[in-house]
């Protein structure tokens, strides 16, 4: 999908194969299987998290990003391949805590429709975000390139940010968002100048979901480790707009935006999600919460009611014997 310029090695993430392909419409993700066999696999991404059917795995190392805060002094390549936006990393940048060294190729967003909030791959428990960031990986321990990797079992390693409108403007994201104009384009490239791709991250890693799945776009190899942070990065509405609306997906006027460009989830299947962390999140949807607290308070309501109906019975007992005790004891007085 990527020819790095400069004659670095070619990062086939989405070879098209002699086909066409879209998110929508006659070429659009329902038809990806007939042209890419392996979209129709039983491992594909993205998936819908349901966090009360994940694994809590003790054992999952934190997932080290190295490098990723060193600017270096080479031009990042940013690209519009008429799918999305993509910037090409260096390979000084490498994840620790998985089970082999991978090395950095490249970054990339999916985002939704202009003026939605949706546009992420992945869910958790059935919940979009606005956007999504992966960072994508391959194994160099075991493999000479990217494009080898991409076919192999866990070859790449993925890191999936999901991102949400916060009330302030993001610096990191704008490194990248600030130059979409010089790619509106399909095909079009820019060069952006070397910045820290850890703040693009959430700043807490520790809490993460994990599992074997796919790429997201066709060819769709189940090649993929993907690592899903829990904690999300934030951007401002502005930076959202920016996103949706600046890129097309051809190659000049009329133009085509480049909208939408996400994958829906994908079935499960027998695949099992580790989780790095136990759940501690609500257990109640909002409606059960109303209806579970309403309930305590009539519960707390007719315990308090009956306490004083109760009390109130005593206290009448306690008057009625003493006023007997008197009666019995004047009566006593008088005859004497």
């Amino acid at each position: 999908e990527h020819s790095v310029l400069g004659g670095k090695v070619t990062w086939i993430l989405a070879a098209d194969g002699g086909h066409h392909w879209t998110y929508e419409g006659p070429h659009g993700q329902d038809h990806w299987p007939a042209s890419y066999p392996e979209c129709g696999g039983n491992a594909q991404s993205p998936i819908d998290i349901q966090t009360d059917g994940v694994i809590f795995d003790p054992d999952l190392p934190t997932v080290q990003p190295h490098g990723y805060d060193q600017l270096g002094t080479e031009p990042l390549d940013l690209h519009n391949n008429g799918h999305t936006v993509q910037l090409s990393l260096p390979p000084t940048l490498h994840l620790g805590g998985l089970p082999r060294k991978y090395t950095a190729a490249q970054l990339h967003l999916h985002w939704g429709q202009k003026g939605t909030l949706k546009g992420s791959e992945h869910q958790i428990n059935s919940e979009a975000t606005a956007a999504e960031l992966h960072v994508v990986h391959y194994d160099s321990e075991s493999y000479g390139s990217l494009s080898e990797a991409a076919q192999k079992p866990q070859g790449l390693a993925v890191l999936g940010i999901l991102i949400e409108v916060g009330e302030t403007e993001n610096p990191a994201y704008d490194h990248i968002l600030s130059h979409l104009h010089e790619v509106r384009y399909k095909d079009q490239k820019t060069s952006v100048p070397p910045f820290n791709v850890r703040e693009l991250l959430p700043q807490q890693l520790e809490q993460f979901f994990r599992y074997n799945g796919s790429l997201t776009t066709p060819p769709c190899y189940q090649s993929v480790l993907w690592t899903v942070f829990n904690r999300r990065a934030q951007i401002s509405m502005g930076q959202l707009e920016k996103l949706q609306e600046t890129l097309s997906s051809t190659e000049e006027d009329p133009s085509e935006p480049l909208v939408q460009n996400y994958r829906v989830p994908q079935p499960l299947n027998q695949r099992t999600i580790f989780a790095s962390f136990i759940q501690v999140g609500p257990l109640y949807t909002t409606g059960e919460m109303l209806g579970l607290g309403m309930g305590i308070s009539a519960g707390c309501l007719c315990l308090l009611l009956t306490i004083y109906f109760i009390a109130q019975k005593i206290r009448r007992k306690r008057l009625g014997n003493r006023k007997s005790v008197v009666f019995t004891s004047a009566r006593a007085t008088t005859e004497a």
